[in-house]
């Protein structure tokens, strides 16, 4: 399969740099906000004191603000239905998104919700309705990670029935995304290796696909890999380093805008089989992934083992004659960097996760292959039997 062709639609203006919050309120107005509907997570924005920084702004240049606090990792629907309410009790007419991607996919989530006051949003993630119009969207960007400052799509976990979903759409895409490295400074450790895990994947689930002669898209992909890996190195010994959290930051806004993946069909395997892994046990994105992706990646090295071999060469540095080795040692070189950022590599070094049965994993193969309605993945084709050895491969 050759390139193919492609739409890409990046519309988000990008304010990146020391002090850059300090423009949101021309930012604001100049996407026709004038009240403001301010989404933020457990309290960092607050004790850092960003949030009264950012509200006193959009005060001072006449601007009306509400706020509203609280999202948790992997957004819950029941606090984006509960924001939406307060956001159309304010007439709000821009959502500002203050935190990383669980923040912003809410404020996504609200966007819609008070754009179409008569219908629930989780119609729309469960791809019921089609989101027609929605309200504009701003971040400010705390955490560089899901990328969901650019990107088209966005989560919500439905805690009620134990259900993540993804809805992708154009009118996903914010206007605008403040970006300040030295925003990223008052992370923990863990949510630093989260953040470079979920960059990595975003362009790994892109990469590893059955497109062939897509040259600049693949060395854009592997330039932002070997990016991503070099200064996650540094940044997870030291989060106060302004020009790793830089690039950091920079690769996880175009690890998911669209732009690692142009011409190529995407596979989004580890992506649909970490989502049943937090929908299940509320494990951390990026945790999630990295606990899959080596069983994925066993699981489907063979089905083209000449892309694990440029992978390995391109992002790696390895070579060898034995196409098998070289691939293995690829596969092992990424497990053993997730390993480095103290992530897990498989469900039991993940303390959230706890597998005792084999129906376990059924059951999970079975709601993330929609009780056998759908495959999954496109580099290798995973139906639910394939699932449920992956994640027996993935529970050691």
């Amino acid at each position: 399969m050759k390139m193919q062709a492609f739409t890409h639609y990046t519309p988000t203006e990008i304010v990146f740099g020391k002090a850059s919050e300090d423009k949101v309120a021309e930012l604001a107005k100049k996407y026709h906000g004038s009240r403001v509907f301010v989404v933020y997570g457990g309290g960092s924005v607050v004790k850092s004191g960003l949030l009264e920084r950012v509200t006193g702004t959009l005060e001072a240049a006449g601007l009306k603000v509400e706020t509203i606090g609280g999202v948790k990792p992997n957004p819950r629907l029941d606090f984006a239905r509960e924001a939406v309410k307060k956001a159309i009790e304010f007439q709000a007419d821009l959502i500002l998104a203050m935190g990383g991607g669980s923040v912003i996919d809410t404020a996504k989530a609200v966007s819609h919700g008070a754009a179409n006051p008569d219908t629930d949003i989780w119609e729309f993630w469960s791809r019921k309705k089609k989101v027609e119009k929605t309200l504009p969207v701003g971040v400010i960007l705390t955490l560089a990670a899901a990328g969901s400052e650019t990107s088209d799509s966005a989560v919500l976990t439905n805690t009620e029935i134990q259900v993540k979903r993804g809805l992708s759409t154009d009118l996903n895409r914010p206007e605008f995304a403040i970006m300040n490295p030295e925003l990223t400074y008052t992370l923990p450790k863990y949510q630093v290796g989260c953040g470079i895990v979920d960059i990595m994947m975003h362009t790994l689930d892109r990469y590893f696909t059955k497109t062939k002669g897509n040259q600049l898209t693949d060395e854009i992909a592997e330039g932002l890999l070997r990016t991503v890996i070099a200064n996650g190195r540094i940044a997870i010994q030291d989060s106060h380093n302004y020009e790793s959290m830089s690039e950091i930051m920079w690769c996880g806004s175009i690890s998911h805008n669209g732009l690692t993946g142009l011409g190529a069909e995407k596979d989004f395997a580890p992506h649909q089989l970490g989502h049943e892994l937090s929908a299940k046990f509320d494990i951390a994105h990026g945790a999630s992934l990295s606990a899959v992706w080596g069983a994925w990646a066993e699981y489907s090295c063979m089905e083209d083992v000449d892309r694990f071999v440029r992978f390995a060469d391109k992002v790696w540095g390895i070579s060898g004659d034995n196409k098998e080795e070289v691939a293995q040692k690829a596969i092992n070189a990424t497990v053993n960097y997730f390993k480095s950022l103290d992530m897990p590599t498989c469900f039991s070094e993940a303390k959230e996760i706890g597998i005792k049965t084999e129906d376990e994993l059924w059951a999970m193969a079975d709601g993330c292959s929609y009780k056998d309605t759908r495959t999954i993945g496109a580099f290798r084709v995973l139906n639910k039997e394939d699932i449920f050895n992956v994640y027996k491969l993935a529970n050691k």
